[in-house]
Order: structure tokens, then sequence, then C-alpha cells
């Protein structure tokens, strides 16, 4: 059985950018919650190796708002391939997933 709620990553180069993100996510009910966390980021881009600082976002929501998340987030996110990962809410609090479901209605 699916779960209905899941937690969706982006990373974002600076704080600025995920509290925009994040307040533009809470006012149009796409989540109930978002965490903000510095990190440092390896990868590569385009051939090249990076290290650099950004910033998670750790998004709750419910499974059936993800398209109209990932489509908010892809539209006003600044990297040309943002990361948006979409992780299934397995099992929780009863009385903390009731409380995704009030935010988000």
């Amino acid at each position: 059985m699916m779960s209905d709620y899941c937690l969706v990553t982006v990373a974002c180069a600076t704080r600025a950018d995920a509290e925009g993100l994040a307040a533009g996510i809470l006012e149009k009910r796409l989540a109930a919650c978002v965490q903000l966390s510095e990190i440092t980021s390896f990868y590569e881009w385009k051939g090249v190796l990076h290290k650099d600082p950004e910033v998670l976002m750790l998004i709750k929501t419910r499974r059936d708002l993800y398209p109209m998340l990932e489509s908010h987030i892809s539209r006003h996110h600044s990297y040309e391939v943002p990361e948006i990962v979409q992780i299934p809410i397995e099992n929780g609090l009863a009385a903390y997933l009731g409380w995704i479901d009030e935010v988000t209605r």
C-alpha cells in the first residue's frame, strides 16, 4: 500500500533562495512544513567536480500534492536542474500526519 504522505528534498544555493521557495510553498498550501539546514554538497556538474555550500529543504506534504509542488519548485528555483526528490513516508505519528492533512487542505 502506498503512503498518502511524503518528504521532498530540495537543495538551494542560498538561504534567501530556500526561504523564498519555502514561503511560496506554504502560501500555496503545497506543504505543511519546510525545514532548512545548511549543508556542503559534493557533486559533478557538466564534467567539473564541485564542493559548494547549499541549503537543504525538507518538505513534508501529501503525495497527491507532489506534482503541483514539483511544478512550483521548478518554476521558481534558481538552478538549471534542481534537486527535487520525493521520499514516501511509510509510517508516522497519526496526529502529525493528520496535521499535514489539516494544513494542506
